[in-house]
């Protein structure tokens, strides 16, 4: 098969690309350099094409030339906070780069099947009564990038329900383990104790609120959920990925000191300690179940251990 991918150089993306390629696919990688963090495969199958996802008559040629049978477009602004800095770029990004991608896949024939990928972010705070959050959680976006999101959301079934572009929409929650960048909690915290157990870093760990509770999935697992979606998701519709359990950010920082064997100090850092609009966050993936019998696979556990070896790879190579 024929495929495109966008923001294949990002986290989730880079094992989606590895993971197509293994299977045999011919792969078209959309490349934005400037923010790339993964590096590119060197494959017969893999061919990287430098472009912007804003400029409509690229992306038209682009999918004219290589006429592919199914785009996953995961591409975008990724940063809520960033989002604040820089609003209008992350709008025009993430909803304007949905949309310009969908024209031109509209305008193919036969058309491909299109998985546009969004974010739980699109629901900002939540009440302990609304959850486990299903995709028929009315959002209710609390930063400029949950509201690009929703806005791509939206973009899904009008598509879907105008032209008959069978696109379908993920809404991943937090996703975790290795090649995470830093910004992101897992990746924050297993960097530090990589560095600890390295003796980079003394054995002392600054915290905020340990409290919040959160639905974490193995990025392994969300990628399998975008197979999964592309092959049996029904066009029009909205999936949530997720583990459907609550685990603590303390939990996470007690695993972690224990896969590393560091016998921390942990500080409590008042600057840190911000309030939390939603204390404790989980999702079912039971729709994302019943259409395509996906279900999470790799533990937390494993996901950490994975993610602190990463990390010890990646710092034992910089000393």
């Amino acid at each position: 098969m024929r495929i495109l991918v966008t923001g294949g150089t990002g986290f989730a993306g880079s094992f989606l690309v590895e993971q197509l390629l293994a299977e045999g696919h011919e792969l078209f990688g959309l490349v934005h350099p400037s923010t790339s963090h993964q590096s590119l495969p060197e494959h017969p199958l893999f061919t990287p094409v430098e472009g912007d996802l804003l400029d409509g008559d690229f992306l038209t040629q682009l999918l004219q030339e290589t006429r592919p049978q199914a785009i996953y477009h995961l591409a975008g602004q990724a940063s809520p906070g960033l989002s604040w800095q820089k609003p209008a770029l992350t709008l025009a990004v993430n909803a304007g780069g949905t949309a310009t991608l969908l024209v031109a896949a509209a305008q193919l024939d036969p058309m491909p099947r299109v998985l546009v990928v969004t974010s739980a972010e699109i629901y900002g705070p939540i009440q302990p009564e609304m959850l486990p959050l299903t995709e028929a959680t009315p959002p209710a976006p609390s930063h400029p990038y949950g509201v690009s999101k929703w806005a791509a959301s939206q973009l899904v079934n009008l598509y879907w329900q105008r032209f008959g572009l069978p696109v379908i929409e993920a809404r991943p929650f937090n996703h975790i383990g290795p090649r995470q960048m830093l910004g992101f909690v897992v990746p924050d915290f297993a960097s530090q104790f990589a560095a600890m157990k390295l003796g980079q870093k003394p054995p002392v760990l600054s915290v905020g609120n340990l409290g919040a509770e959160r639905d974490f999935t193995d990025v392994r697992d969300v990628v399998a959920a975008y197979q999964a979606l592309m092959a049996q998701g029904k066009p029009g519709q909205s999936y949530l990925i997720c583990s459907g359990q609550c685990t603590q950010i303390e939990t996470i920082v007690d695993t972690l000191a224990q896969l590393a064997g560091v016998a921390v100090q942990i500080e409590p850092d008042p600057a840190r300690m911000r309030p939390l609009d939603t204390p404790r966050l989980v999702g079912s993936y039971a729709k994302l179940h019943q259409d395509t019998g996906w279900r999470p696979q790799i533990p937390l556990h494993q996901s950490l251990a994975d993610a602190l070896d990463d990390w010890l790879i990646r710092l034992s190579n910089t000393q």
